[in-house]
């Protein structure tokens, strides 16, 4: 039974296919009384990345290095968390050595903006950064939402800042289900949680309480109604998120009958396969797709089999120069 005394630095991560949900998702943690998560960040995955350039973080004049880098840079986003720059950036440089620590001193000032004792992050791409992200935050808890892949395929194609094919969004949809089951069994009941965007959306209540279970919280009839928190921490300019101001609803579910292509419809259940019936997904029944397309799609699946083999490569080497361990060390926040 969750009693609402999780530890409160016990960060939160939650992640899907792109437009499968999390913006939602986020909006209703961030109405919890004692958890703050912001808007998409831009710091975390890029502070990581570039680590070895900050140099050995035991040094002071680095450790104010990277604090500049998190605050200063318009390309973090650091500036929608509506903190003061100049006090996080000497929090971080009076703090811990470590990258996480850095990062975690951020997303505790947040938290402290809205006076509560727990935060996390989310970001639909962390599902390809799991094991960075446990580097640095070993006890964190990971929410996994996903959403019929028809649907974020549709949705994905609509959106203006995406800039792929559909293949691309196929394959985007596999691959976070793929992590997903392979992070469930790493990870265990403890620390990852699967949602589905369908009965969160058609029973609020029912799954957020099951969440708080999992996060050791206790639920609260807030969190249903994320549109009151929407406005002040989801960026204007969104307009792609204008929904999570309205009240939750399932209106949007299987839209993608109106708005995919027969065979686009037909190219993703067969990229797909037993995955959309594994969660709960009836299949059209449409043809399969010609063999072009489908040859087409396994390509494009392979090319980003092998980028994810690179940013592998890169990774192990990354591992063996970084200056400094990259664990959070803050002392926890009483709750």
């Amino acid at each position: 039974m969750a009693t609402g005394t999780a530890p409160a630095d016990r960060p939160v991560f939650v992640f899907g296919c792109p437009r499968s949900g999390t913006t939602l998702l986020q909006l209703m943690l961030h109405s919890h009384p004692r958890i703050a998560i912001p808007a998409e960040t831009r710091f975390v995955l890029s502070a990581y990345t570039g680590r070895c350039e900050f140099g050995d973080l035991a040094d002071r004049e680095n450790r104010r290095r990277l604090a500049e880098w998190i605050t200063t840079r318009r390309s973090t986003r650091f500036a929608d968390l509506g903190l003061d720059a100049a006090e996080v950036a000497d929090e971080i440089t009076d703090g811990p050595p470590t990258l996480g620590s850095a990062l975690g001193i951020v997303f505790r000032a947040y938290a402290r903006r809205f006076g509560r004792t727990r935060w996390g992050d989310k970001r639909p791409g962390y599902y390809q950064h799991i094991p960075a992200l446990l580097r640095m935050f070993p006890d964190a808890q990971f929410v996994h939402l996903v959403r019929d892949g028809r649907d974020c395929v549709a949705s994905l194609r609509e959106m203006p800042w995406y800039k792929l094919d559909l293949h691309h969004a196929i394959a985007s949809w596999r691959e976070a289900v793929d992590i997903g089951r392979r992070a469930a069994a790493r990870l265990g009941p403890g620390a990852y949680c699967e949602l589905r965007y369908e009965r969160l959306v058609a029973d609020p209540a029912g799954e957020l309480s099951r969440l708080c279970g999992f996060l050791g919280e206790e639920f609260d009839p807030a969190m249903t109604e994320p549109r009151h928190i929407a406005a002040l921490t989801v960026p204007p300019q969104k307009n792609w998120h204008d929904r999570t101001r309205s009240a939750v609803s399932s209106g949007r579910i299987g839209s993608w009958h109106d708005r995919l292509e027969p065979w686009e419809i037909g190219l993703a259940e067969a990229a797909f396969g037993d995955r959309l019936t594994d969660h709960g997904y009836e299949p059209s029944g449409l043809p399969r797709p010609n063999p072009a397309l489908m040859a087409r799609f396994t390509a494009t699946a392979a090319h980003r089999r092998l980028a994810h083999r690179k940013a592998d490569v890169r990774e192990r080497w990354r591992r063996r120069h970084e200056p400094n361990p990259v664990a959070y060390q803050l002392t926890p926040v009483l709750a």
